[in-house]
């Protein structure tokens, strides 16, 4: 992908002579209505320096590299290495890489070899690397982003 020479000064006046696989890659995208793609929108990133008390809620995505006091709601949920999160997650897909005191709801959640999860974890599906701490309980729901779902019961 990156394995063109570096090009001098002096041939830059000289046209184009890239092709469109030389091209800097576009944002990803999502089809519309009428056919046309709206660029994704970038993450949002809290850094590892910033502590926000209260709730945060997106439509987006979110990395969270400091350390948040409330409940979070997203698209797509990172919890950095070095994060802590106090409250409950919620997301379509969550990855813990970092520490979450409170309840994870997520369609697909994923906790890393350096997570640290202390509460409940309500899932569609979940994946637990080796290494990851985790305390309370896993509970598989099909739809676990509503708060008022029952557990899933499955037949022998």
């Amino acid at each position: 992908m990156f394995s063109k020479s570096k090009v001098s000064d002096d041939n830059q006046d000289q046209g184009p002579q890239g092709t469109a696989s030389d091209a800097a890659p576009s944002a990803p995208s999502s089809p519309s209505a009428g056919g046309i793609s709206k660029p994704k929108p970038s993450p949002s990133v809290l850094s590892s320096d910033l502590q926000v008390t209260g709730n945060l809620t997106t439509t987006g995505d979110i990395q969270i590299e400091g350390r948040i006091d409330g409940d979070i709601r997203a698209h797509l949920l990172t919890v950095g290495e070095g994060a802590t999160v106090k409250g409950e997650v919620t997301a379509d897909d969550v990855v813990v890489n970092g520490r979450v005191i409170g309840r994870v709801r997520g369609l697909k959640v994923r906790l890393t070899s350096t997570a640290r999860v202390e509460g409940d974890v309500i899932h569609k599906t979940i994946a637990i690397e080796s290494g990851a701490h985790f305390e309370g309980s896993v509970q598989r729901q099909d739809n676990p982003l509503d708060g008022n779902a029952k557990p899933v019961k499955e037949s022998a």
